[in-house]
């Protein structure tokens, strides 16, 4: 793989190696057809690539919410009340 990958979303080094390990331990187990360095690196680059985007967005909304939800209510949570 490329050093600079066009993809906006980068692994760790250790993480890739521990996913593409998971990976092919999956399909050995699944479909009992050992994959390649070369196919399970490619599977991987396909799922970063069709799937990271949209879960990382996701992410970001979920978090999003909850931060306004509780910014909503700060008054609430941090309001002291007066004599």
């Amino acid at each position: 793989m490329p050093k600079h990958s066009p993809m906006r979303i980068h692994l760790e080094p250790e993480r890739r190696t521990n996913l593409l390990q998971a990976i092919k331990e999956y399909f050995a187990a699944e479909f009992e057809d050992p994959l390649s360095d070369f196919r399970a690196q490619a599977l991987l680059d396909f799922f970063i690539r069709e799937l990271g985007p949209p879960v990382y967005n996701q992410g970001v909304r979920d978090a999003s919410q909850f931060i306004m939800a509780k910014l909503g209510d700060i008054e609430g949570e941090i309001y002291e009340p007066g004599r």
